[in-house]
């Protein structure tokens, strides 16, 4: 009887499993991104990076992340007397994350602080944030991108700059003339149209002798809402002249709720925390914000800066997934050895190590780009047709690497306790939103075609790594070569994925250490490699790559 009993609480001992990866600093973990953040203009904010990734690397904001997909956001379309609420009810741990991201300039800081550097900074912030939990960030991205389209319109942005710059986190639902701070969402494809936005059949009618010159009613119904929760909208409607860019808050200057009534909210894949709904306008009032028909134009500056935030957010579930596959292995046993001493796991790991690496040096080059003034022609043009080549590409195979990573955990990666599977749901959404593959790479070919300038300044950036690596010169010419008669729509994914790696194997060159280049130059430019992860040459540095990437 005392054996069968002592061989009971035996079987209860944990064994071989690797310690719960909590209270750790994502920043100073990361020297890649670290480095980066030095060599793009924002060494000024290293203090600020390290706090708040010591804070979302702790186990208290970790925990908020899990709580926030748990208990996804509830919808209250009325009252318990049956007025119209058309409010959405978050778990607190997601307006914890919220007040973090806002205080910590998030959302506003690039342009409350204007100066060399800081959406490079805001970057590394939202590379931090997201890889802790994605879907807070969705609101946190559009309110930092209206920025812009706002300021095409001086009286409208005069009214609302200051909430939104005010670094201040309030989710009170009330008008935003009492509120410390406002956030923006948008509302722009309808069930008819998605990515044709010109097929819009959502109406704007002038109010004629309404408070403001630009006071409009619009009607109609959105088939996606991002936020529902936000302050206000960026909606796209047809007015007299033509698609019109509007802003809709969710009071009216009468201090009345505005008839903004949500009709449901949607079940998604991923981005479990984060509320998208469906949302129906009845004469809702709205401001308009540039020219009459002009509204594709007045909001493609607002998309350029979240389609960056898409290549951040891909970065971010990279990097993490590097960071757990790294950790577990680390730790794991399997056949008498630790997984992170097996050759072919080496290989696998260094492989996740690589991809991570070119998307973060390419997302955080991009947001140097956006750094730029006005003057410098150059650099504008970089972030034009740069940003849509690493949005197609970087999202496109986040979810891959992410898949991978999960499968470095074997069976414990596939359960909800790891945060793999949130993450690999939520790799797909980057690659959707803002444009999916097909659109981007059409908005590529346009650049090409009407934007010269642009065109020179990628292949400046590419050709800076001449003369380093004689595959990448050979990729690089036949590049340049092809580009002319490339630049048609049926071969516009596979012009894409080459610019995509031509300009990361540029910086890897220029940026990492040599290892990492030269893995990274033979399987993706000279076809030295399988076609999955884990299939680098058997000469590969794999331990230098895995070490540069997770000194954890």
């Amino acid at each position: 009887m005392k054996l069968a009993l002592e061989s009971s609480k035996a079987t209860h001992e944990v064994l071989n499993q690797p310690p719960p990866l909590v209270n750790y600093n994502l920043f100073t973990t990361d020297g890649i991104l670290a480095g980066a953040v030095e060599r793009e203009g924002a060494g000024w904010a290293k203090p600020q990076i390290e706090d708040f990734g010591r804070i979302v690397g702790s186990e208290e904001a970790i925990r908020w992340g899990f709580q926030a997909n748990e208990n996804p956001p509830v919808l209250h379309t009325h009252d318990r007397f049956g007025h119209r609420a058309d409010e959405v009810e978050f778990h607190p741990a997601w307006h914890e994350l919220m007040r973090l991201s806002i205080e910590n300039g998030l959302a506003a800081r690039p342009w409350s602080e204007p100066k060399r550097g800081a959406h490079v900074a805001r970057a590394a912030l939202m590379l931090l944030a997201s890889q802790n939990e994605a879907g807070h960030t969705c609101p946190v991205s559009m309110t930092y991108s209206s920025v812009p389209a706002l300021r095409k319109q001086a009286d409208v942005a005069r009214d609302w700059e200051r909430h939104i710059l005010s670094g201040r986190y309030d989710a009170r639902i009330r008008p935003v003339s009492e509120k410390s701070g406002a956030l923006i969402g948008m509302a722009m494809t309808e069930k008819q149209g998605g990515s044709d936005v010109r097929a819009n059949i959502t109406l704007a009618e002038n109010i004629e002798g309404g408070q403001s010159r630009n006071g409009y009613l619009i009607t109609g119904h959105k088939w996606f809402c991002s936020a529902p929760m936000c302050d206000a909208f960026l909606v796209l409607a047809q007015a007299l002249r033509g698609l019109t860019c509007f802003l809709l808050p969710r009071w009216t200057p009468d201090g009345e709720r505005n008839r903004f009534h949500i009709q449901r909210l949607k079940d998604k894949l991923g981005n479990r925390s984060n509320a998208s709904c469906e949302v129906e306008f009845n004469g809702a009032w709205a401001r308009r914000i540039g020219e009459e028909g002009r509204g594709v134009a007045t909001i493609i500056e607002m998309v350029q800066h979240t389609r960056l935030d898409c290549v951040i957010g891909s970065a971010s579930l990279m990097r993490q997934g590097v960071v757990q596959a790294v950790h577990h292995a680390r730790y794991r046993q399997a056949f008498g050895r630790l997984l992170i001493a097996q050759p072919l796991m080496q290989n696998v790991l260094a492989d996740l190590c690589l991809e991570s690496e070119a998307a973060t040096l390419l997302m955080m080059r991009l947001a140097r780009a956006f750094d730029a003034r006005e003057s410098e022609a150059a650099e504008r043009g970089f972030a034009r047709l740069g940003t849509a080549v690493a949005k197609y590409w970087v999202s496109k195979r986040g979810p891959v690497q992410v898949n991978e990573a999960l499968e470095c955990l074997g069976g414990n990666g596939f359960v909800e306790e790891s945060v793999l599977p949130r993450l690999y749901r939520e790799a797909p959404l980057n690659s959707i939103w803002e444009g999916s593959g097909n659109v981007i790479c059409l908005d590529i070919l346009r650049a090409i075609h009407k934007e010269p300038d642009a065109v020179a300044s990628v292949g400046d950036e590419i050709r800076l790594a001449r003369g380093a690596d004689r595959r990448f010169d050979a990729f690089a010419d036949r590049l340049e070569k092809d580009l002319p008669s490339a630049a048609t729509e049926v071969e516009a994914r596979r012009l894409a994925e080459r610019l995509a790696l031509a300009l990361q194997a540029s910086l890897l060159i220029r940026h990492s250490i040599p290892e990492v280049a030269d893995a990274f130059c033979a399987t993706r430019l000279a076809n030295e490699g399988g076609r999955a992860f884990g299939t680098l040459p058997a000469k590969t540095s794999f331990r230098a790559i895995i070490e540069r990437a997770y000194a954890g």
